[in-house]
């Protein structure tokens, strides 16, 4: 996969997660981790919550919630 479909992958699934879960993160932030994302799902959920201030220990539901949506997007990364 390019960094361009990286890049667009990233942004699909940032836009997912503002929109279905309110988690819309600051363009730095987002741009951060477009251009250099986290490698696995539970690593690219912490960084969601510390871009967004949030404690992810403090929030088991959403955390989950969140873990999953990356989760899915991110078994689909590399695919065809």
């Amino acid at each position: 996969m390019t960094q361009r479909d990286v890049n667009a992958e990233v942004g699909e699934l940032l836009y997912e997660l503002c929109v279905e879960l309110g988690f819309c993160l600051p363009p730095d932030d987002m741009r951060r981790l477009r251009e250099a994302p986290p490698t696995d799902a539970d690593s690219f959920t912490d960084a969601v919550f510390e871009a967004e201030g949030m404690d992810p220990a403090a929030h088991d539901e959403l955390r989950e919630q969140v873990r999953e949506a990356v989760d899915r997007h991110m078994r689909g990364w590399g695919g065809s």
